[in-house]
Formats: C-alpha cells, structure tokens, sequence
C-alpha cells in the first residue's frame, strides 16, 4: 500500500527509472505511481511502460519548483505511505521489495530514508561538480530516495513551497516532522544517483540557493544550521572577501580622484591592502577546489574564474533573499521528542 511520487522536468532519465520499476510490480500489487509532470511549458506526453500503465496516474504541475510538485503528488496518493524518487535516480534491481520491507516499522516512524550512491568515474579524480553530487550520499532526508507516512505529511502541511529549488526543502520538511514528534530512519534500500551532465559554470547557477538560506535564517535564527543539522558554509568568508574587493574598488577610484591631494597616499594603500587581501582569499578558495579535482586546463580554468565570481554572486543571492523573506515570522524552534541534545 504505497504510493511512489516522482516530479520530473522530462529529463531523459525518466525512462529509465520508470524502466527499472516496470520490472519490479507484481501484478495486484497495491502500488500507485503518481508522475507529476512540472514542466513549466507542457511537452509532449510523458511515456509510461505498459508494465506500469495501471499503475500510474500523470498530474500537471504549475512549474513551480520541486517541493510544490511532491505536495500536488502525496495529496493525490490514496495510500498511507508516499515515497518519494528524483527523476534522475536509477533504483536497485530489489528497490520495491526493500521499500516495502523498510516500511514495515513501529507506528511513530514517520519516515524511512533509503541509500544513495553516486558513482564517480574511474581512472582520475572527480570534478567538482561530480564532488557536489557525490555530496548527497552522506545527506540526511533526502528526497532523491525519502518515504513519508502520509498523515505525518498532513500533520505538518507539506513541503514549504516558498523553497523553489531542490535546495534545503527536504531538510526542512524533515526538521518539522520530526518537530512535530515523528522518527525516521535510514533503511536498507538503495538508488543510485548519477552525475547529471552540466555546464562549467553550474557553481554559479547553484548560488541561487543563498537566497533559501536567507530564508532558513529568517525562519530559524541565527543557529538555524545546527537547528537542522546543516553542515557550516562558507557565507561569512564570501562576505568577506567581497567586502575586500569592494573596499578596493572604492579606495582605488577614491585614489584616482585624490590625485595630488593628501589623500592619494592613503587611498592608495587601502585600495593595495585590501586588494592583495582579496587576492590572497581568493587564491586560497581556487586552490581548494582545485587541489582534489583532475586537474585539466578546462577543470583549473573554471575553477579560476568561478572562485571569483561566487563570493559576490552568493552574497548577492543572500541579500535578496532576506528582502525577499523580511516579512516571514521565525518558525518556533526546540528540541525532538526524546532528543537530548
């Protein structure tokens, strides 16, 4: 009695998945498939396999992000647990008999997490971007592989749609379920999770989540990190070297319209001192983001780049985040039944 939710952009992956799970129904299993299809322009209909076609059952999303698209598919489910899946993620052979074993647990169990490998390639060492995505095989509560009771969904109204990225929403949710007195758990089921071909420069894109890390802040407080076990980042040091490079900037054209004044000298050392501070900061960043990688020209020469560019770009991304979510009242905060911490 389980239904499986999978929001999906149409990425070609989807068959695949969709593949592996056709080989895993039995027939009269009590299984339901609920594709929501959050394509913010349409498409062509999406191809389900025979195997599964009585199974599933394809809703229109508003293209509103991942966590509005899981919302639309756990309240169309129609049995007590929703697992959720990614629709880039490949299940193992045994992944729906594993679910149903995980899911059999005591009733105050709201959730059971399954595993997730992200293979790498062989013979050299992994770009970042195949870093960041092998990032998601120690993560907690992610939803690339999550089963939920559907009244511990309920009990908390969802996923918050005002995180419209697939960004931090399942570590929220998660937090206030387990608020809300629920346990999970990691259970014995596993997908693997391949590295999605990118663009160079998808560290720049990614910056964007800055902007619901504002809202986490505004939401949970200054420790909202350790509130939902988030590991630290690096916000404080983007800040601070772009205040470098903006003090530069500034002395520098301060200096350039001092000249011949008593000011000049001055402006001039601060513009040299904050510069070579940037540059110094910067360097460090590019270097440990280098330093594990394969070490190409292409790899070295977006590393270079990007390790400028993100710290203004993430500070940016925050700033308008918190103006965005100004007005959003902070959420209560506190410990888990039974949690000593």
């Amino acid at each position: 009695m389980i239904s499986v939710v999978v929001p999906t952009l149409g990425r070609d992956s989807l068959a695949d998945l969709l593949g592996i799970l056709a080989g895993q129904v039995t027939e009269g299993g009590e299984l339901e498939i609920l594709l929501v299809d959050d394509r913010p322009t349409g498409g062509t209909e999406l191809a389900v396999p025979g195997a599964l076609a009585p199974y599933t059952k394809v809703l229109r999303g508003r293209g509103a992000g991942p966590a509005a698209a899981r919302n639309l598919g756990w309240r169309a489910a129609r049995h007590p647990w929703v697992a959720f899946l990614d629709d880039d993620v490949l299940p193992a052979p045994d992944w729906l008999a594993r679910l149903r074993t995980d899911l059999a647990v005591p009733d105050r169990v709201g959730g059971v997490q399954g595993g997730i490998r992200v293979p790498l390639p062989a013979g050299r060492r992994p770009t970042d971007w195949e870093r960041v995505t092998a990032g998601l095989a120690d993560g907690e509560w992610i939803t690339a592989d999550m089963a939920y009771r559907r009244v511990a969904l309920a009990a908390v109204g969802g996923f918050d749609e005002r995180f419209p990225r697939a960004y931090r929403e399942d570590a929220e949710l998660a937090h206030r379920v387990r608020l809300a007195g629920w346990r999970l758990l990691r259970g014995t089921r596993g997908v693997r999770h391949p590295v999605r071909p990118e663009s160079r420069w998808i560290s720049l894109r990614t910056q964007r989540g800055n902007s619901d890390d504002a809202l986490l802040r505004r939401l949970y407080g200054p420790s909202w990190r350790t509130e939902l076990g988030i590991p630290a980042g690096r916000r404080h040091r983007h800040a601070a070297l772009t205040g470098a490079a903006v003090l530069a900037v500034a002395a520098l054209g301060g200096a350039v319209a001092a000249r011949g004044s008593r000011m000049h000298r001055p402006l001039t050392a601060v513009a040299a001192l904050a510069g070579t501070a940037w540059l110094a900061g910067t360097a460090r960043f590019a270097t440990a983001r280098i330093a594990p990688g394969p070490g190409t020209p292409a790899e070295v020469g977006t590393m270079l780049v990007t390790s400028a560019v993100i710290p203004p770009l993430a500070v940016t991304h925050w700033l308008r985040g918190w103006w965005r979510h100004r007005a959003e009242l902070p959420r209560p905060i506190g410990r888990y039944p039974g949690d000593r911490r």
